[in-house]
């Protein structure tokens, strides 16, 4: 009977140690039999690059941005089975052309024209970080842009800019978008924006101490809180649509080319009240952008700054930046991000290279 028992053992055994070395067999595979993983890029994501040119965080411009990541600024990354883009973009750092704020965003290669335009350009996007720091007094502090439309002839002033903006200790933050006017003459310093809220308030709410903050909008957006944006140009007709899954979908339109500040009298009291006391009182041409070639700007904008408030108190924001030292900036929350699912964009028959600005702005 031991006998038995005895080989019994002996054959589990080796039948064991062979199911053993079987496995590990059929574990190790030649370098060529490896599973190699794929990187995905934002351009597998959004398939729309060869469109755009894209300009880092640090300053740099990466040109088109197909099969191309940067870690730092601009990358794919999946949440929860769903790829999204990625644009990141310090508080202070390198900065683009003559722009005061370090910004990862997309330009669009080719310019249209407002009076003969039909182009769109559509996005869904969260917010995911705004700096948590700057002065509460200065408008600017705590935002960031997430769209634009940008004029790449003339003063090259922005028609369009939406912004993200959260205060900190808030849980819901504000959507507004910004018309700036296309100064009339050849002097731009006394151009102005004026902001209309989507979602929570305007650029014109702020606190009011360095570190005191107006009451939280109750019909805000989160961080992290999906919404898309929709921007439509036909016929010189700005048209602008704001959905979101817990938010009433809104809808606004503005004339491009045909101006509504061409007077004193035509300045809106917001405008009164944060612009004209530091001397940005200027008047628009009564063509507004007519004649002006127009293009579309995607993704990360930051317009907070390290700048002092006392050089413009609606976009000198004091904030942290670290001298300018990127990993810290990271490491205490002083950046703006922004996350893209997916985006669209269709283009005039018209268009033509943008490469004139560019150049002008390497």
């Amino acid at each position: 009977m031991y006998k038995k028992v005895i080989t019994s053992a002996v054959v589990l055994i080796f039948v064991s140690l062979a199911l053993v070395l079987n496995s590990c067999k059929n574990d190790t595979k030649t370098p060529s039999e490896k599973e190699v993983l794929k990187t995905v890029y934002a351009s597998d994501v959004i398939p729309f690059f060869d469109q755009w040119k894209l300009i880092l965080g640090d300053g740099s411009n990466a040109g088109v941005a197909t099969n191309f990541e940067n870690k730092d600024f601009f990358y794919a990354e999946n949440e929860q089975s769903r790829d999204w883009v990625v644009f990141k973009a310090p508080n202070g750092g390198d900065t683009h052309g003559t722009s005061n704020n370090t910004r990862t965003e997309l330009a669009q290669a080719k310019k249209w024209y407002p009076k003969t335009a039909n182009d769109k350009l559509s996005a869904t996007l969260k917010v995911m970080n705004v700096s948590a720091t700057g002065d509460a007094r200065v408008a600017a502090s705590y935002s960031v842009v997430i769209g634009q439309i940008h004029s790449a002839d003339g003063h090259e002033n922005e028609p369009l800019k939406i912004f993200y903006k959260k205060f900190p200790g808030h849980t819901k933050g504000s959507v507004f978008w910004h018309y700036e006017i296309n100064t009339a003459g050849d002097d731009n310093s006394g151009r102005w924006d004026y902001s209309t809220a989507v979602w929570g308030d305007d650029f014109s709410v702020v606190g009011t101490e360095e570190n005191t903050y107006p009451k939280e909008p109750t019909d805000g957006i989160a961080l992290g809180e999906e919404f898309s944006y929709k921007i439509e140009v036909k016929d010189g007709i700005m048209n602008l649509t704001f959905t979101s899954q817990e938010h009433e979908t809104k809808t606004f339109s503005k004339n491009l080319i045909e101006s509504e500040y061409t007077t004193t009298a035509d300045i809106p009291n917001q405008t009164q009240k944060l612009f004209v006391p530091i001397g940005q009182d200027g008047l628009e041409r009564k063509i507004a952008y007519a004649g002006e070639g127009c293009f579309f700007k995607l993704g990360c904008y930051n317009q907070t700054n390290g700048k002092s408030p006392e050089i413009n108190k609606n976009w000198c924001s004091g904030a942290e930046t670290h001298g300018g030292n990127i990993p810290k900036q990271y490491a205490d929350g002083n950046y703006a991000e922004v996350w893209f699912k997916t985006a669209n964009i269709s283009v005039s028959a018209d268009a033509v290279s943008n490469d004139g600005y560019f150049a002008k702005n390497d």
